[in-house]
């Protein structure tokens, strides 16, 4: 039977919302149970969470590119489906100049790459409500890292592969493609059995993107269905996959993988056994070198904090990295990368003069109460921070390219009068000494408030008194230094604190009125440099 009669059978083209293919089966999901037609091939219709399903034998007819037919076809339907959500709403906290989403759900970054002349950054999106179900990739572009244009969502959860989720992935500048790699997540079932791929998508010219399927269609020895996160590197002359990934006994590890044709691979092994029982699951790695020292990035799940404050268990950081002949690759000095609330998957790209630029995730897994969720959005992305190494330290600094967002520069003696900036978008550099506290966003009701705290020898920031709605309202910043030196870069509901030059970052959302757009320094007085950020091109708008 053909991939039209199927479809026909489903009521339609447009009737069909998912297909599956566990064992000898052929699921199609329909919008419609009741455009169903009789047909001359056996199914039965079953109800799996809310949703129809009509469960036929899968027959030899039905090949790879008969699969990769149908998703097209589920993809035309979701491009109709979501276009509405491409639309921004208004909210008083939307922000100036960091990437948000015109409606729905954003999380991880995705694909951060310099290809053919532009820089491509694609983002994880749930389009139709403020929740983590199928994600959706979102591709945008930009000359110079600060002002991005909205070009399209070109992965959609359309396949049988990656039917509940186009997951996290990075992206490969090669022979004048840019190929995407990503894990497809489906989940089986009313039990929701998962079943992971790591999956590859091409395009010619940058903007239309064909999936070709997996490329690793089965799991290595040891570990579970949580490996994703593809990161691919070059390695002695061979391409590398990183996964993020847990074992059978839940610890998280680093999976590797090697091809010489980006086709073929091959499961290395399992790394990060000198880390012991560190999280029961690490996410979203990356690998690059700076000054001679290969770092790679982990994000372990469970990790249990140095600051009693912090009862997330989600983390993110960064370890040293070291390939020999007889270990492979080992891992030691683990530190994290951000010591704020929201920070979480980034990833790194090389520009063309040599920078090493950072794009995080400002945000966190499961956590979606937040007052943008009443206006129909959720998250945002960081600034673009460069990494260097400077006597030894690694240090992110926001990239120069910010600077061309300065409007007006002033400088103020703050003091305890709360002067009002009468804006919440600007980038404010300061000295606080031991025992003075800075409030930011301040007004009659709310503040967010840093302190440089004598007892604990700590920078300490509290957002107790903000309209943020997560469990944690204290994060820690252990310092040895005389002063504490910030770079402060605030947006309408953002914060980013670079402190002693980029040695240590604190990044959060923070909440609070229009007009809370008032600035003091208790303890003592200091000069404040403070420069207006005026917005970016909309980040959040595909339609300029």
């Amino acid at each position: 039977m053909s991939v039209e009669h199927y479809l026909s059978i489903c009521g339609g083209k447009s009737n069909v919302t998912r297909i599956l293919i566990p064992e000898d089966k052929l699921i199609f999901a329909v919008k419609d149970v009741s455009l169903v037609s009789d047909g001359d091939y056996p199914y039965e219709v079953i109800e799996v969470l809310g949703e129809e399903q009509l469960v036929f034998q899968r027959p030899k007819s039905i090949g790879h590119e008969e699969l990769l037919e149908i998703g097209r076809v589920i993809a035309d339907n979701q491009q109709t489906q979501f276009a509405s959500s491409t639309t921004p709403v208004d909210c008083c906290h939307r922000p100036q100049w960091h990437i948000s989403p015109p409606q729905g759900l954003l999380n991880d970054p995705n694909g951060f790459i310099y290809h053919n002349g532009e820089y491509h950054l694609f983002y994880q999106w749930y389009p139709y409500a403020c929740q983590h179900k199928d994600k959706h990739w979102v591709h945008l572009t930009s000359q110079d890292l600060i002002n991005w244009s909205w070009q399209s969502v070109p992965l959609t959860p359309s396949d049988w592969f990656d039917s509940h989720g186009v997951f996290s992935g990075h992206a490969l500048s090669h022979n004048e493609q840019l190929m995407l790699f990503y894990t497809g997540n489906t989940r089986i079932g009313s039990q929701r059995d998962r079943h992971t791929t790591q999956c590859v998508a091409v395009s010619e010219d940058g903007r239309n993107f064909t999936k070709l399927g997996p490329v690793i269609d089965s799991l290595p020895p040891g570990v579970t269905e949580h490996i994703r996160d593809p990161k691919i590197i070059r390695h002695n002359e061979q391409w590398l996959m990183l996964l993020g990934a847990q074992t059978t006994d839940l610890k998280g590890r680093l999976a590797v993988y090697r091809s010489d044709d980006l086709k073929k691979w091959q499961f290395d092994g399992l790394y990060g056994d000198e880390f012991g029982d560190f999280g029961y699951m690490w996410e979203c790695p990356d690998m690059f070198t700076l000054a001679d020292q290969t770092y790679a990035v982990l994000g372990p799940q469970g990790l249990e904090s140095f600051s009693s404050y912090n009862t997330i268990p989600h983390h993110n950081g960064i370890a040293k990295a070291s390939w020999n002949s007889e270990q492979g690759l080992e891992l030691s000095e683990f530190c994290h990368l951000d010591y704020g609330f929201d920070f979480y998957a980034p990833q790194t790209m090389l520009t063309p003069d040599g920078r090493r630029v950072l794009c995080g995730w400002m945000g966190l897994p499961d956590e979606v109460d937040q007052p943008t969720a009443e206006s129909g959005w959720l998250h945002q992305l960081t600034a673009m921070r460069e990494l260097r190494v400077q006597d030894g330290k690694l240090i992110q600094w926001p990239v120069a390219e910010l600077y061309h967002l300065a409007q007006t520069q002033i400088s103020l003696q703050l003091s305890n009068d709360r002067y009002d900036l009468e804006t919440k978008s600007y980038d404010l550099s300061i000295e606080l000494e031991w025992g003075s506290t800075l409030n930011l966003f301040e007004g009659s009701e709310q503040k967010l408030i840093l302190s440089a705290d004598t007892q604990s020898q700590s920078l300490i920031m509290d957002r107790s008194n903000t309209l943020n709605r997560a469990q944690d309202t204290i994060r820690q910043l252990p310092l040895d230094s005389e002063t504490i030196k910030l770079r402060i870069l605030a947006d309408t509901s953002s914060v980013e604190v670079f402190v002693n030059h980029g040695e240590a970052v604190m990044t959060s959302r923070v909440f609070t009125a229009s007009d809370a757009t008032g600035i003091s320094l208790l303890g003592a007085t200091a000069e404040a440099t403070i420069r207006r950020l005026k917005p970016s091109s909309a980040p959040f708008n595909p339609q300029r």
